[in-house]
């Protein structure tokens, strides 16, 4: 027999891959690739467990439910039901046309109080359209049987029953199976960040067309809202510096201190003499630069530049603009 595992590379996909390849099932992975979530960590387990892992990229489809999800957002911006929905019907499609027999999820009933509960669990399973072929190995025992239970493609006396948010049945788990090296179970989809959160929910509320750029801007810098049509980005280091002029149009305004050390700004939106002084005096204010030195920063809009003055203030003056 031949599966897919939806493999986020944390502990519990891991595992589920360990406790069905036991029973002498072929395991391919899979990971779903979006701006908010990253395949480095599923890169590095699925090398450490010795599996193949296919990467698919599904960002457009994966911002259009960001921004309207069918069950909504958990704590913060994380449509976590309908992100599933959405991964496991592509592993049913990749399913059917790759001639796997089943698909399976390091899922844990009870884990998370939005996705994995026992409602969301069958939610997910059926609006994927995988229905009693997908297979939990971790929850098995504490969840309906399913199709590769039934026809004997697996042992159910063979999977597992854990639930809850603890720990400590995975880790002893982990020992068994000789898996030293896991992730911690922190991290993963930015969308579960309160402060990347803040920012989202501003971008939908005065920019709900946004596409791939705005996403990957709202993870650098620090943002500044100037009105419903502008926000200011600064550049927190030289990384950030160089991905924000990576990700300019030219119709935006780029402001960078002449001659000295200090951030790349950037001004999205209504370039008039109020918004234009505010970033001038932003990217004065910081650099090194002593409270109330005047600057030279040199502006670039529209592929030409010119040189304007800025005024370096207290930056408790701008934090009634900041985006969180």
């Amino acid at each position: 027999m031949k599966a897919l595992c939806v493999f986020s590379g944390g502990l519990d996909s891991m595992l589920a891959v360990e406790v069905v390849r036991s029973q002498g099932v072929e395991l391919i992975g899979v990971f779903f690739k979006t701006p908010f979530f990253t395949p480095e960590k599923a890169i590095e387990s699925a090398h450490t467990i010795k599996m193949p892992l296919e990467i698919i990229d599904v960002t457009e489809e994966h911002i259009k439910i960001v921004k309207s999800p069918k069950y909504g957002y958990g704590e913060n911006m994380n449509p976590c039901i309908d992100c599933h929905s959405l991964m496991f019907r592509k592993a049913f499609d990749l399913m059917r046309s790759k001639g796997f027999d089943f698909v399976v999820s390091g899922e844990v009933l009870g884990q998370r109080p939005m996705s994995q509960n026992r409602r969301a669990l069958m939610i997910i399973a059926e609006e994927s359209g995988l229905g009693r072929l997908l297979l939990r190995p971790l929850s098995a025992n504490k969840l309906p049987i399913t199709i590769p239970e039934e026809k004997g493609w697996v042992k159910r006396e063979s999977l597992l029953n854990i639930h809850g948010r603890s720990r400590k049945p995975q880790m002893e788990l982990a020992k068994k199976f000789g898996i030293k090296k896991y992730p911690s179970p922190a991290g993963g989809c930015i969308l579960t960040e309160r402060n990347f959160s803040i920012r989202l929910k501003d971008l939908l509320e005065f920019k709900p067309d946004f596409g791939l750029r705005e996403v990957e801007l709202l993870k650098l810098g620090r943002h500044f809202r100037l009105d419903e049509n502008t926000k200011i980005i600064v550049g927190r280091n030289k990384n950030e510096n160089e991905k924000l002029l990576s990700l300019i149009k030219p119709e935006d305004f780029i402001f960078k201190p002449y001659n000295i050390p200090g951030p790349i700004v950037l001004l999205i939106g209504k370039g008039d003499e109020k918004n234009l002084k505010m970033a001038l005096d932003i990217t004065a204010s910081y650099t090194n630069v002593p409270i109330d030195s005047e600057i030279n920063i040199e502006m670039v809009h529209l592929k030409s530049s010119k040189m304007l003055t800025g005024k370096a203030h207290e930056k408790r003056i701008f934090h009634g603009l900041l985006i969180y």
